[in-house]
């Protein structure tokens, strides 16, 4: 998921280990392709946020991108309003009704959070007025900027700023209020769940950052599976309303696309792309011949 809006842990696709590369000097990719009548699909796993020497990436993404006639991305990246954006995010992350974050966590709930915030480093008083899922996500990116990581450099802006260059058309699968509403609309207890989550990563996120752009790079479908989906499927709301639902919703459109006649890049979240429920999974359970792609070993 795009939380620039998306930070928490989950939704950026941290995974841990680092996956061997084949014996025939390849590699696979978080990165799939699927033909339609006359045209060529491409499905891309993203991380929202890199660092500058995270680039540049796999040739294979490039060529799948020169390959392309259009974009597609969570959302229209480049014709998002940010004033518009800032002043949605306000409206549904800042709390409207004169109450705090600590009484949306609850005292016990709220201690635990500001123990874990003491450890992280993380001014918790700051988010006194955000949502528990807002606050979630400016934690993670406290976080991850504070060891060098920014949208700046993540694929979706990698990529919007050589489509501009280029002038091929960006379009979006979902609107910043359908983004943010997910969350907005997730029960108090989810909302909990992401912030202490939020927290409880600051002392290793480093070193679980490093292990997921490895292992992101290197494809590795079984390690993943094993243990960021898992993971994720121990929280039943979240991972039926950020990841299955919407899963299911983008295989429809991109069937649709395969009647086109125009080739695509899509750019998602990778958590999206794994697993049964992920959409190449989806899409093979529906009829269509989906293929990993592979890298060369340079």
């Amino acid at each position: 998921m795009r939380l620039n809006h998306s930070c928490v842990t989950a939704f950026l696709v941290l995974i841990f280990g680092s996956p061997a590369l084949a014996a025939d000097g390849s590699h696979p990719l978080s990165m799939w392709q699927i033909n339609g009548q006359v045209n060529r699909i491409y499905l891309l796993g993203s991380i929202h946020l890199l660092r500058e020497e995270d680039h540049p990436l796999p040739a294979a993404i490039y060529r799948a991108y020169d390959d392309a006639d259009k974009i597609i991305m969570e959302l229209d990246m480049d014709d998002m309003d940010p004033v518009e954006s800032q002043t949605l995010t306000n409206e549904l992350g800042l709390i409207q009704d004169g109450r705090t974050l600590v009484d949306l966590m609850g005292a016990d709930r709220y201690a635990e959070a500001a123990r874990l915030a003491e450890v992280a480093q993380i001014p918790l008083s700051l988010l006194d007025k955000s949502e528990p899922w807002f606050a979630a996500m400016n934690v993670e990116i406290m976080l991850l900027m504070r060891i060098g990581f920014n949208p700046t450099y993540g694929i979706e802006t990698h990529l919007m700023e050589l489509a501009k260059s280029d002038q091929k058309e960006i379009l979006g699968f979902e609107t910043i209020r359908q983004q943010l509403g997910f969350l907005d609309g997730l029960s108090a207890e989810a909302q909990r769940e992401m912030l202490i989550q939020a927290l409880s990563e600051g002392a290793s996120m480093r070193e679980m950052m490093d292990s997921m752009i490895e292992a992101w790079r290197l494809g590795d479908l079984e390690y993943m599976e094993e243990n960021l989906l898992a993971d994720m499927q121990d929280y039943p709301e979240l991972n039926r309303i950020i990841v299955i639902d919407r899963n299911v919703d983008w295989t429809n459109k991109i069937e649709d696309l395969l009647d086109d006649k125009a080739d695509y890049l899509i750019v998602v979240g990778a958590l999206h792309l794994i697993g049964e429920d992920g959409v190449p999974g989806l899409l093979e359970a529906r009829g269509h011949e989906v293929t990993q792609l592979h890298q060369a070993v340079e």
